[in-house]
């Protein structure tokens, strides 16, 4: 994988060698306030489409394999688009032919922008800069997720994709003793780098089931002394949501807390309801010396439990409408899809329905199944 990025980084460079000058035609592809991306545009021109060998390759599903073509022509930007199904548009504009695409102008394919800026090559390899700043603390992230789970009494399945500015999410799950076992799910506030390693450093915390003078079996604790460890104030202003269970395999109970985190949701082996599982508590690091509380229930035979960020359901979809967690409750209770894991047919689902697998935030969806 580092081969790789090393000659993409590499290529870039040559092909910014033909540009003379400071000032750079970038191309900058947004996720709501954000720059995804930001690419620059050469003499060699930009094929925007769907899947490789386009240059700008866009996971939408309304943006045609080969959609469209910038070109650099006399210090200008021109578009064309290559017969696309759902047409190119500029600053809202269809385009026919080869059209302008002028410093400051929005270009639209699919649900996606990219807008056209003069950026200095310090600025782009600034960007760059952060761009494996990201890149990496995801890949660190990823690394401390643990392995799918498909023995035992419960078993574990998840899908993890971080945004493309990168968001605080981390989860975890194991045995605490020979009966017990525990999940969590955190949520940092913000984006990039920071969030993701000031989450990397409470999930570590977990991972070691020892933290101070706490007993791991008591959710209410564990939030208690995470809010402890992890005041805002000692964090440069980061806190965090959380929710944290432990299950006893020999009496089915389900012990679980949540701090400030939506609810978890338990569903029975006839799938006909999600039952919620969510107690009112403040979010961690906000203030000190709360008190928490915990929840019960006890788990039927052959239940699944789904624990998931706010990501997989703050979505807006194509017909312009913001969903809100019940209508990813909706998605849950749906059949099994056949030769696909649950977490993934989720995924899907909510991919469909945004007409993008890219998202603002990270999304993270862990399934469990239990005996």
């Amino acid at each position: 994988m580092g081969e790789v990025e090393e000659t993409q980084i590499v290529t870039r460079a040559r092909l910014m060698d033909l540009i003379p000058g400071d000032r750079l035609h970038c191309l900058e592809l947004a996720i709501g306030d954000d720059i995804e991306r930001r690419h620059v545009v050469s003499p060699l021109g930009l094929k925007i489409g769907r899947t490789a060998p386009a240059d700008i390759v866009i996971a939408d599903s309304e943006i045609s394999r080969s959609h469209c073509m910038v070109t650099l022509k006399d210090g200008e930007l021109y578009v064309t688009d290559l017969n696309s199904t759902n047409g190119t548009f500029v600053d809202g504009v269809r385009v026919t032919g080869a059209a302008p695409l002028p410093v400051g102008s929005v270009l639209q394919v699919g649900k996606r922008s990219l807008k056209h800026e003069w950026r200095t090559r310090a600025e782009f390899e600034q960007s760059e800069g952060e761009e494996r700043d990201l890149q990496r603390a995801a890949s660190y992230v990823r690394a401390l997720l643990p392995a799918p789970r498909h023995e035992g009494p419960i078993r574990a399945d998840w899908v993890y994709k971080p945004s493309a500015k990168l968001g605080g999410d981390a989860f975890g799950y194991g045995q605490l003793c020979e009966h017990r076992y525990i999940c969590y799910l955190i949520d940092v506030a913000g984006h990039g780098a920071g969030a993701a390693m000031h989450a990397v450093a409470i999930a570590n915390q977990l991972r070691q089931k020892s933290l101070p003078n706490t007993d791991m079996a008591r959710p209410e604790l564990v939030l208690s002394t995470l809010n402890e460890l992890f005041q805002m104030d000692d964090h440069d202003g980061l806190y965090f949501t959380i929710w944290y269970g432990v299950y006893d395999a020999r009496t089915r109970r389900l012990d679980y807390a949540s701090g400030g985190h939506h609810a978890a949701y338990l569903v029975p082996p006839e799938r006909e309801s999600a039952i919620p599982m969510r107690t009112r508590n403040v979010v961690i690091g906000a203030m000190p010396a709360m008190n928490f509380t915990q929840a019960s229930l006890t788990v039927p035979a052959g239940a699944a439990c789904y624990l998931f960020s706010d990501g997989v359901f703050e979505i807006v979809d194509r017909d312009g409408q913001q969903w809100a967690i019940e209508d990813f409750v909706a998605q849950i209770l749906q059949p099994p899809a056949a030769g696909s894991s649950e977490p993934q047919r989720l995924f899907d689902a909510v991919s469909e329905a945004a007409g993008s697998s890219r998202f603002e935030d990270d999304f993270s969806l862990v399934v469990f199944n239990f005996d």
